[in-house]
């Protein structure tokens, strides 16, 4: 179906074939039939079947159709498909006096500030960003009738649905409004926030089999995780004609593979969060301009990435929620187009293929890497990133290193309650609680393994019996008399026989008596007395 059956605007339609659409997809088709209407609509579509261009076309006409000129908002997970967004928004709007403006974090506000001084017709913005705006009183959520949510799914991913339902009660009341939601997937969160948030929407399912089976070739690989990188070296030779797109789970992984492949003669680069914004949209744009060949990239940071003509995509490690492989591998593949997406199984990740398998609803077939495949690593034994920074495994506590005492939480110094010593302190109290602790307290845990079966408390200030206190008077000790003979006074426990310990905060010194090379002769005199 063409464009042009739905009577749009000619310089809409002017902007639509400048930016290259000759027919509807299926997504853009459906979609237009009901918001065209003014009906709000219900779109699950997967990653590149032309989804963001049927929402912007049905933006456009609307405001267009309408005899006062209205806003329209679109609500994104990420900053990167928020410039995705726009970059098409101005592309279709060539010929059409319409003010694009992007709203996200990382940037300053200034610039923000004179975008909505100078007037908004379409604002594309982060959850985070629009709710700081509209409470700083800087933007006013109300103004807006028409709203988009895009990639819904992902908001419940990364914890976004309650700034979405805060945005949302901020907008003109659902019956006066216009909404729009596109998800990737459905599921019982989704549909919960659409009926709550939309008025009777129409719903439109695209059937994900068009998109994953019809159109890329995926391929996986069963590979040893010590040999994964020379596998990749391989495949980037034999596919990597064009760019290559690499997913990985974790941002210190992306950024290790980005520098073995730099070590390998690749030119790569990695995507992550913790790029600044301005670094990671360098990043993106030397990727679609062809000027970087190979881009390692997470998932929350490459979603909603587009590139034309992008030919493969490799999963580095297997994703391990099952909708995140059907985001990954729509990046190739884009609008019916041919691309490989190509998956390596090592033995740490690969239970997470069985549900993937289940989730797309066929087997990927399952290919076997010749030894030609695999490349030499020149960067084998090289430790980078972390593992280069630290030797030791990473722990959950987010430090990594090797310990040479007692095994430490989360990589860092040993806790207190696990050192030795009379300074162990633990749960029971402050660093200022020490000082006040009396020396039986801190010497408790010394006597108790002297006397195991009673109380050390209890056993140390028990009196003694007056006929068996037999030490001798000293100096040291005034409190303390002898009986007879200076014998050192001895309790019996058990059958055995053992010498008081001396308090530790006395400030003098233990009788000579007790000094452990007299012992001897001492127990030998106390036998005696009792014979």
């Amino acid at each position: 179906m063409q464009f042009s059956e739905f009577k749009l605007t000619p310089d809409l339609l002017k902007g639509i074939e400048e930016a290259g659409y000759a027919e509807c997809t299926e997504v853009q088709q459906e979609t237009l039939s009901h918001t065209l209407s003014g009906r709000d609509v219900f779109v699950q579509s997967q990653t590149g079947t032309g989804k963001t261009a049927a929402f912007l076309v049905s933006l456009f006409e609307l405001i267009l159709r309408g005899d006062e000129k209205e806003k329209a908002l679109i609500i994104s997970p990420t900053r990167e498909l928020a410039v995705q967004i726009a970059e098409e928004a101005k592309l279709l709007s060539l010929y059409l006096d319409f003010n694009v403006t992007t709203m996200f974090g990382g940037v300053g506000f200034n610039t923000q500030l004179r975008a909505i001084a100078d007037g908004i017709d379409l604002l594309i913005g982060t959850p985070g960003r629009l709710i700081d705006m509209s409470n700083r009183k800087m933007l006013n959520l109300h103004q807006f009738s028409y709203v988009v949510i895009d990639e819904a799914d992902r908001m419940f991913d990364m914890g976004f649905v309650h700034d979405v339902q805060t945005i949302l009660r901020r907008l003109p009341h659902q019956g006066a409004r216009q909404t729009m939601l596109f998800s990737a997937t459905l599921s019982t969160d989704v549909k919960r926030l659409a009926a709550a948030s939309m008025n009777d929407p129409a719903e439109v399912h695209i059937a994900s089999e068009n998109i994953t089976v019809d159109t890329i070739n995926q391929q996986v690989y069963h590979v040893g995780s010590s040999r994964k990188m020379s596998l990749l070296l391989g495949i980037l030779k034999r596919y990597g004609t064009g760019r290559a797109l690499i997913f990985v789970n974790m941002k210190y992984v992306a950024e290790e593979v980005a520098e073995r492949l730099r070590g390998n003669g690749f030119d790569a680069e990695h995507l992550t969060g913790d790029l600044a914004q301005r670094q990671r949209q360098r990043r993106i744009d030397r990727f679609k301009n062809n000027e970087l060949p190979i881009l390692v990239a997470t998932d929350v940071a490459a979603r909603g990435l587009h590139v034309e003509d992008l030919e493969l995509v490799v999963n580095y490690d297997i994703p391990m929620h099952c909708e995140n492989y059907v985001h990954r591998i729509g990046r190739t593949a884009r609008v019916g187009k041919s691309g490989y997406a190509i998956t390596l199984a090592c033995e740490t990740l690969v239970e997470f293929l069985a549900p993937v398998e289940a989730f797309i609803k066929m087997k990927i077939p399952s290919a076997t890497a010749e030894d030609d495949l695999y490349l030499p690593d020149a960067t084998a034994g090289k430790r980078f990133g972390r593992a280069r920074r630290s030797p030791g495994r990473e722990r959950p506590g987010g430090h990594s290193g090797r310990s040479t005492g007692p095994r430490s939480h989360g990589g860092g110094r040993t806790p207190r309650t696990e050192r030795s010593g009379n300074r162990s302190y633990g749960s029971g109290g402050s660093r200022g609680d020490r000082g006040r602790r009396s020396g039986r307290d801190r010497d408790h845990s010394r006597s108790a393994d002297r006397i195991t079966d009673r109380p050390y408390r209890e056993t140390r200030l028990q009196p003694l019996p007056a006929e068996a206190d037999s030490r001798p008077a000293s100096g040291n000790h005034p409190t303390r008399k002898a009986a007879d003979g200076g014998i050192p006074s001895l309790h019996a426990h058990n059958g055995r026989s053992f010498e008081k310990r001396h308090h530790p905060d006395s400030d003098r010194r233990p009788p000579e008596a007790t000094h452990p090379q007299k012992r001897k002769g001492l127990f030998s005199k106390v036998i005696s007395l009792f014979r």
